[in-house]
């Protein structure tokens, strides 16, 4: 039963024009600004003395170029999967946060139990299924290792919701920031939140 678990470093993206705008991204490709890119070359120099032995992504370009960038001193090819992906908000991609109003009440109400989709919008079934059955396969092929995983914060928030970590009413808009992250410990069943960097969540 030795090293049967694997460490991931689940990271959000850097930021993207469309973050500063507010708008909704979902599966629209939007690369990352020049902010974005610094901050993702600060965290590969915050976490430079851990070796990863593995990067995946995201196959979106935020998420590709974020992976790129904390992994370019690291020699690692980037491995990407449309599993990772944001949510898809469908017809709702590119509109502003601040005018749908109701969006949150809307994603909150995507939970488990619901059917495939409200309102052309992924539920969190679709979702997790995807995700989470990523994370277990990547887990189990890289037991004693420690792995790079760049994402988005729809599928981290979800993730951290369904770990019992938070809680719909608790991780509201906004709560992962650009380039946060959870390490976590995985058995490719079970995750064990060790560690969160940049996540807010209200008390």
């Amino acid at each position: 039963m030795k090293n049967k678990s694997c460490i991931l470093y689940l990271v959000r993206h850097g930021e993207t024009e469309w973050n500063v705008k507010r708008l909704i991204q979902g599966h629209k490709d939007i690369p990352l600004n020049e902010k974005g890119k610094q901050q993702a070359i600060k965290l590969a120099r915050q976490l430079r003395n851990i070796r990863f032995d593995a990067i995946y992504s995201s196959d979106l370009k935020r998420t590709s170029e974020t992976a790129e960038l904390i992994g370019i001193e690291r020699n690692l090819k980037i491995i990407t999967s449309k599993s990772l992906r944001e949510r898809d908000f469908g017809s709702f991609a590119g509109r502003s946060f601040g005018k749908e109003k109701n969006i949150m009440k809307l994603i909150n109400n995507l939970k488990l139990a619901l059917e495939s989709e409200t309102r052309g919008i992924e539920n969190d079934k679709n979702l997790m299924e995807r995700f989470v059955g990523f994370m277990e396969k990547i887990s189990k092929e890289n037991f004693g290792k420690t792995i790079l995983v760049v994402s988005h914060a729809g599928p981290m928030r979800t993730f951290l919701i369904r770990l019992g970590w938070g809680t719909y009413e608790n991780l509201t808009e906004g709560c992962i920031s650009n380039l946060a992250y959870v390490k976590l410990q995985s058995t490719g069943k079970e995750f064990m939140v060790k560690k969160t960097y940049g996540i807010t969540k209200i008390e």
